[in-house]
């Protein structure tokens, strides 16, 4: 579904990725694994094409969805024509909106009245606690409610490949291990899945293979089982 090659990417003179290569396959729960600064972040601002300065330039390297190549691609058509939606660290939620309008203003670009509204049945089945706030600002709900609500509004864009940066970032142990178990569902139901996470024993838990980030280039990857178990990975990233 997604085949990263060979990407170098750089902020200003600053080299942050250097020829990393991976592929997510449709149906799957791939987990980027890593430190603060190895390159996670950037490798998903890569993928959604944002633009600097925020975002890197790729200096190298190829970023294929389905067999297109995604490097011309404005960000705005990565979500609405490609499918491809990021939930990002820091949720970013619009919190002057309610719960509702704020999963209305992602279908903006959708033409199917019909699938949006089942789509917010399965938000708030999925969410109970976005269900019993939806008339509420977003901005006085908890934490773990405003990822909820960030991880619902990618899913009401109506895309098929969701990216997601660091979900458990400030949360309890209780509700990471909620927003993993939502993941599990959202994933099984038929949502590809590519997911950024400190955490490393919950993101091996819950995906189904891993890829190690270290100072911009993979280190380790295979089956999340296998590196659950790893030398390597237990002792730099599971204590």
């Amino acid at each position: 579904m997604l085949e990263v090659s060979n990407l170098h990417v750089r902020y200003g003179n600053i080299q942050a990725l250097h020829g990393i290569s991976f592929q997510v396959k449709s149906g799957e729960m791939v987990a980027l694994l890593g430190a603060n600064g190895a390159g996670k972040t950037t490798t998903l601002m890569s993928i959604m094409r944002l633009p600097p300065p925020e975002g890197p330039v790729v200096a190298e390297g190829a970023i294929r969805y389905r067999d297109r190549d995604l490097l011309p691609v404005p960000a705005h058509a990565v979500v609405a024509e490609h499918g491809i939606g990021l939930v990002p660290e820091g949720r970013h939620i619009f919190g002057n909106l309610t719960v509702n309008e704020n999963l209305k203003l992602a279908t903006y670009a959708r033409r199917d009245p019909a699938q949006i509204a089942s789509d917010y049945d399965r938000v708030f089945s999925l969410f109970p606690r976005l269900a019993e706030r939806r008339h509420q600002r977003s901005d006085t709900l908890s934490g773990g409610e405003q990822q909820m609500l960030a991880m619902g509004r990618a899913f009401m864009s109506g895309v098929q490949f969701i990216l997601l940066d660091e979900p458990s970032m400030g949360l309890s142990p209780l509700l990471m291990q909620e927003l993993f178990r939502v993941l599990k569902q959202l994933n099984e139901a038929g949502t590809t899945i590519l997911v950024v996470e400190q955490n490393a024993h919950l993101a091996l838990k819950y995906s189904h293979r891993a890829y190690v980030l270290e100072a911009g280039r993979i280190v380790i990857q295979g089956d999340s089982a296998e590196l659950a178990q790893n030398p390597e990975v237990r002792k730099a990233y599971l204590g």
